[in-house]
This record gives structure tokens, sequence and C-alpha cells, in this order.
């Protein structure tokens, strides 16, 4: 009985078993599992980086255009055209009409004095004027019937003339009452107020014409053969960022300064907007060369390195880096004589360590300064 039941036992347990290898072969291992979702995570990785290796640029288009060479020197602009108004007579102001930066043409009245005093001095001369024209008129007739010597009769001649002279002049000093502008332009300084009595001598006004402003700049004397009459300029100040004030070369002097080892040039600048003001420190350009239809790149997208400068130019959607060749430059932009065509996009945020060959990602797209001063011109 014992036997019986023991061995039932073991077939029991040997049942069991080869039941448990069965269900584990039809079912995945835990290992199994696992590499699975490893294989999945690469892949989203590897995908996540290669999104991630492409780097977010801004770029503008290599534009063509005009650049020129020039000698930069530095001045304050002065006003061709300048005068001090002062008073031929001496009076009180009885009016002023016109006041600091008021436009004012020629002729136009300033100040007017208290003209009683002169206005008398004019009427007593005319009288005494009359009378001797008078006393000549009967000395003539007694000259006529020979009851006068003609020296008598001269001296009465010269006297009526003498007299003429001086009414003449207090006319002349009854009109200067009214003081008027000698010239076209802006009232730039008032010194005197109504009332106050003022003599010849006394400033009244300052009136400046804008309309043509000079800068007088020193040229080293090694431009001398190359400075000439007629020759283009412009100014730029830094208070009016951004624009450009065309000029020409006015004057050029033919004496160096033995001292200094410069000659004077005088350039002329059209204020036709009149946003340049006397004094106002400005940069002035003396235009020597220009180059003509060349491609021009925008200086924000130049990077320096050791003795050289490049730029990066997208090309199959990778920045490749070029050594720029410099030829002419101005304050925005740089010529480049070789490597890179017109119409190619050129990099110009981001460029910042940035790797030859990197893949990149256009997000925006500038306007290329030199294209658009080209469009205007």
């Amino acid at each position: 009985m014992t036997k019986k039941l023991m061995g039932l036992c073991i077939i029991f347990c040997l049942a069991v078993t080869f039941s448990f290898n069965c269900a584990g072969d039809d079912a995945p291992s835990k290992n199994d599992n696992d590499s699975a979702a490893s294989d999945s995570t690469s892949a989203a990785e590897e995908e996540d980086q290669e999104q991630e290796e492409l780097t977010p640029v801004e770029t503008t288009v290599a534009a063509t255009g005009d650049i020129s060479s020039y000698i930069l020197l530095s001045s304050n602009l002065e006003t061709e055209e300048m005068t001090d108004v002062f008073s031929r007579v001496q009076g009180l102001i009885e009016k002023i009409s016109v006041e600091e930066g008021d436009y004012v043409k020629k002729g136009q009245l300033l100040i007017r004095l208290e003209p009683d005093e002169l206005a008398l001095r004019e009427a007593r001369a005319r009288v005494d004027y009359e009378q001797e024209k008078n006393l000549y008129e009967r000395k003539q007739a007694m000259f006529d019937k020979q009851l006068l010597s003609k020296e008598e009769f001269e001296t009465a001649g010269f006297g009526v003339e003498a007299k003429n002279i001086l009414w003449q002049e207090a006319r002349l000093n009854l009109e200067h009452t009214q003081i008027t502008a000698p010239i076209s332009g802006y009232i730039g300084e008032r010194l005197r107020r109504p009332g106050d009595r003022i003599q010849p001598s006394d400033k009244l006004f300052t009136i400046v014409n804008n309309q043509e402003m000079i800068a007088v700049v020193h040229v080293p004397e090694k431009e001398v053969g190359v400075v000439r009459k007629g020759q283009k300029a412009f100014v730029t100040s830094q208070h009016l960022s951004g624009s450009e004030f065309p000029g020409w070369i006015k004057r050029v002097s033919p004496v160096v300064d033995p001292q200094s080892g410069t000659f004077k040039v005088t350039i002329g600048i059209r204020n036709q907007e009149n946003r340049l003001r006397p004094g106002m420190f400005v940069n002035a350009h003396i235009i020597t060369d220009v180059h003509q239809n060349t491609v021009l790149i925008p200086k924000t997208a130049v990077i320096y390195e050791n003795e050289n400068i490049h730029v990066f130019v997208v090309r199959d959607g990778k920045a490749a880096k070029v050594i720029l060749q410099p030829g002419y430059q101005d304050y925005e932009k740089i010529e480049s004589l070789d490597g890179i065509a017109a119409g190619e996009k050129i990099i110009v945020v981001g460029q910042a360590g940035l790797k030859d060959q990197a893949g990149v990602n256009i997000v925006a797209e500038r306007e290329n300064p030199a294209a658009t001063a080209q469009l205007s011109n």
C-alpha cells in the first residue's frame, strides 16, 4: 500500500514538471522584451540626434552692387554763408520781429529802432537843404545879371551840395532804424531785447544759411595726387546713423603745411532736408575709386580667424566655410573678389562656432543692405 502511494506521487510530480516546461516554451522571455524595447529606443534617439545636428541659422543673398574706396577724415560742419547783424545807428530797440530758429529772407525786417530823434534830424537837414537851395537860386539870378562874382556863385553851389549830402545822410540814418536781414537763412542767435540801447558795434543776430554746408578737412600730403576739385565725397554722422549726405570737393589748397604735412580740402554738402547743423561732428569720405557690379557681402557675416577672414555659404543644405578674398569695404558691406557667386546664401546669424560642412536649418532670410542700396539708386 505504501509503495503504491509513493509511485502515484512520483507520477504526479513528473506530469506537473512536463506541463510547466511546455508553457515556458510558448511565452516570450523577459530578456526578449527588454531587447525589443532597447532597439526601439535606439532608433528614436538616432532620429532625434539627426534633427539636433541641423544648426538653425539666418541667411542673406550675396548681392551685386557698387562699392568705393575712400579717404576717411573727421571734421566739424560749417555753413558756407553766415553773417552777424549789426546796427548802423545807435538807438533804442522798439520791436524785435524774429526769434531764434526762424527762417528769414534777405531784406526782411528784424528790428525796428525808435525813429523819433532821427526823424527830427532828417527833417531839419531837409529844411537846411531847401533854404540853401533857394539862396543858390537867388544868387544864380544875380550872377546872370552880372551882379555877383563867379567865385561867390560857385561857393553857393558848393553850399547846396553840402546841405544835400547832410540831408541824404540824415535820410539814410532814419532808414537804418529798420534793421533788415542781409542774407536769407535761419536766425542762429539773438543777442538783444526790446528796450535795449544799442551802438553800431553791438552784434544783434547771427544768421546762417544751412542750404549748403562745408566740411574743412586736412588731407595727408601723400594723397596730393589723388584729391582734385569736383571729386565726389559724402559725410556721415553718428547721430544720423544710416544716412549718407553726398558732397563734392569744392576747394583744394595748393599749399602743404610743413608742420602737419597736410593740405586743406573743403568739401561742399547740399543740406536739402535741413538735417545737418553747423558745428556737427561728421566723418568725411573722399571717394578715390569705385568698383561697379561686384559681389558684396554684409559685414555681419564675416568671421575673423587669426590672419584670415571667412564666411559660411549654404551649399546642399550644409555650411561651407569659404575664405574671403576682400576688396573694398565700408561700414556695412565688404567686396568679395573670388570664391563667392552672386545669389548664394550667406549665413549672417548662427555662424559663430559653426563647423565646415555642418548641417544647417535656415529659419529666416534677411535682406542684403547692398541690394537695397542698389535698388534705391
